[in-house]
C-alpha cells in the first residue's frame, strides 16, 4: 500500500446478499459489509437480499448500474462452485471491463484461511457504467477478508499508486 496523499472521498454504495437460506434477520454478511462501509465513511444508499437466481441478481444490479447515484456495488454470496451458485454468470455480461486480478488476489488471501478449498471460490469484480462491482463469497469471514485486505483500500482515494475511486461515475 502506498503513501496517503489525497483526501478521502466518500462513495455511494449498494450491498446485495445472494442467498437461498438467509433473510433480513440472518444476513450477517450483508450486515457486516454495511457496517464496515459506514465505519469507513461511505454512504450505503441501498441494500437487498435475493435468491440465487441469475436473472434476479442481474435485475437488481442492473438497476444500481443504471442509477446516477450508485458508484459501487458489493455482493456477497452465490460465488461458490455449486451448480446453483450463479452470481458470476449474472454479472459477467453486465461488465464493461472485468477486474481480473480481484478474483486471483481474493483466492490468494483466502488460501491462508481455507487452503486449497479456495479453488472453488469464483469471486469476481468489474466495472459497468462507472459502477465498480465486487462479488465475494457469502461467509462473513470471506466478506471480512475481502473488505479489510482488498476492497477497503481500493475504495479509498488515498491509496497509492492507484485505486478505483477515479473510475466511478460522479453522482
Amino acid at each position: 500500500m502506498g503513501k496517503p496523499s489525497a483526501e478521502f472521498m466518500p462513495l455511494n454504495v449498494a450491498v446485495l446478499t445472494v442467498s437461498d437460506s438467509r433473510d433480513a434477520t440472518s444476513d450477517s454478511s450483508g450486515d457486516y459489509l454495511r457496517e464496515a462501509l459506514a465505519e469507513a465513511g461511505h454512504q450505503v444508499l441501498d441494500h437487498a437480499l435475493v435468491k440465487d437466481d441469475r436473472y434476479r441478481i442481474r435485475a437488481v444490479v442492473s438497476s444500481w448500474i443504471a442509477s446516477s447515484d450508485v458508484q459501487v456495488v458489493l455482493i456477497n454470496g452465490g460465488t461458490g462452485f455449486n451448480t446453483k451458485n450463479c452470481t458470476p454468470e449474472a454479472l459477467l455480461p453486465l461488465f464493461d471491463r472485468e477486474i481480473e486480478g480481484f478474483g486471483e488476489l481474493f483466492r490468494m488471501i483466502s488460501y491462508e484461511d481455507i487452503g486449497t478449498s479456495t479453488l472453488q471460490s469464483r469471486a469476481v469484480a468489474g466495472v459497468a457504467n462507472g459502477t465498480v462491482i465486487f462479488a465475494v463469497p457469502g461467509s462473513t469471514n470471506a466478506c471480512q477478508s475481502a473488505w479489510e485486505r482488498i476492497i477497503q483500500d481500493q475504495l479509498d482515494a488515498r491509496t497509492r499508486p492507484c485505486n478505483f475511486v477515479s473510475h466511478v461515475k460522479k453522482p
